[in-house]
């Protein structure tokens, strides 16, 4: 089986190549160091019509695959913006997915054509402070505002590590409409929103972090938001179920931004070990920088095989779980190893902003956390792939 690109994905890559290598180092380490939403290069990327790569044609997308998509973000994060650039596109990416799959005519000729032409933005309200992993304990309530079907909701709650809400104008908001102990399932009786960010009922607390300092990320307090019926994403108490549409996409995709990043960093390593004279000689002819180097390279390799796989599955419409954790556990894993060796490789000068491995090593520490950890993926395997007990 041949697992090269394809014409059509080597265009994709290339073109979004073109548009990256027009933000180059300096423009990324400025907005490490002062912050502030990359809003150019977004800008860039809408214009290109790439924001909406895996959205339907009908409402301005292009109608391919999670497997573009990947090709297209690890494109952008081989690119100096590394996770930063990712972060500020990637919801585009799959965070609509419910949407399509379960939103109305009208909510998609509504919502997806703004989200595509970039000329609105929008962030993921899911995580909250006591119900991390485990979203079927969350507590922001969506009550009904009448016993008519048309009547809205009022939202009260709180969200944690909302990306991009400093600048959002819309949300993707996970809410319970029934208590949990009311539920037959803990994961029935939660409903999906997508909505106005409406500054004036939610407060946003940005969250001062170790990476990433271009896509803020934030604390979000809910105080009787006002949520149209003709919000809300399919069926009321059937959110969660809506939700999961976009997770295994979201997990192919960051395993492939981990992958890029990874890669990057293996290039900004070996060009250094190249050109760095130590004893009379390249470092880079030393077995003890080489392995390492090299061995990274394979890692990353195996990892984005198994993306291109999983990507596959998942576009095919066949059963991709276990196949999608796993791309996102050795894409992660990966792409931190290949950092923290280029890191390694560079010597004192990787612990220097002026060589950006570090910031390289920052960024890619998110893969490993976010969107599940690492641990949660492989008891995700273990049951679903290896058929043991459920463990959590």
């Amino acid at each position: 089986m041949d697992h090269s690109l394809t014409e059509d994905q080597q265009r994709i890559e290339d073109a979004v190549g073109a548009i990256c290598d027009r933000f180059d180092d300096a423009f990324w380490l400025e907005r490490d160091r002062d912050g502030g939403f990359p809003f150019e290069f977004h800008a860039a990327m809408a214009e290109g019509g790439w924001l909406g790569i895996a959205m339907p044609e009908a409402q301005g997308g292009a109608g391919l695959g999670i497997a573009e998509a990947a090709v297209m973000m690890r494109r952008v994060a081989q690119s100096p913006g590394a996770m930063a650039a990712c972060s500020s596109i990637h919801l585009n990416i799959f965070g609509p997915h419910p949407i399509v799959v379960y939103g109305t005519e009208e909510q998609k000729q509504r919502w997806l054509p703004d989200l595509i032409a970039g000329r609105i933005r929008s962030c993921f309200g899911v995580t909250e402070p006591n119900a991390g992993l485990d979203t079927t304990n969350i507590r922001t309530r969506a009550v009904r505002n009448g016993p008519d079907s048309n009547a809205g909701y009022t939202v009260t709650g709180e969200k944690i590590w909302t990306s991009s809400a400093q600048v959002a104008d819309c949300i993707l908001l996970l809410t319970r409409t029934t208590p949990r102990e009311e539920c037959k399932r803990p994961t029935e009786g939660m409903t999906l929103f997508f909505t106005e960010l409406d500054r004036e009922r939610i407060e946003v607390r940005e969250i001062d972090k170790m990476g990433r300092k271009a896509v803020d990320s934030n604390m979000l307090f809910i105080d009787g938001l006002q949520v149209p019926a003709g919000d809300r994403i399919g069926e009321e108490g059937r959110g969660f179920e809506c939700l999961l549409h976009g997770l295994n996409p979201e997990r192919c995709l960051v395993a492939a931004e981990a992958i890029g990043i990874g890669q990057q960093a293996l290039q900004r390593a070996a060009g250094y070990a190249k050109e760095r004279i130590v004893f009379g000689r390249p470092i880079g002819r030393n077995q003890a920088v080489q392995h390492p180097l090299a061995e990274s390279w394979a890692e990353l390799e195996a990892a984005w095989l198994t993306v291109l796989h999983a990507a596959g599955l998942y576009d095919a419409g066949k059963p991709c779980g276990p196949q999608c954790n796993a791309a996102k556990y050795l894409g992660a894993e990966a792409g931190f190893r290949a950092c923290e060796r280029a890191v390694l490789a560079h010597g004192g000068m990787g612990y220097a902003k002026e060589f950006h491995v570090e910031r390289l090593l920052r960024e890619v520490m998110i893969c490993r956390i976010a969107p599940v950890s690492r641990e949660l993926i492989l008891s995700h395997i273990a049951e679903k792939a290896l058929g043991l007990p459920k463990s959590y």
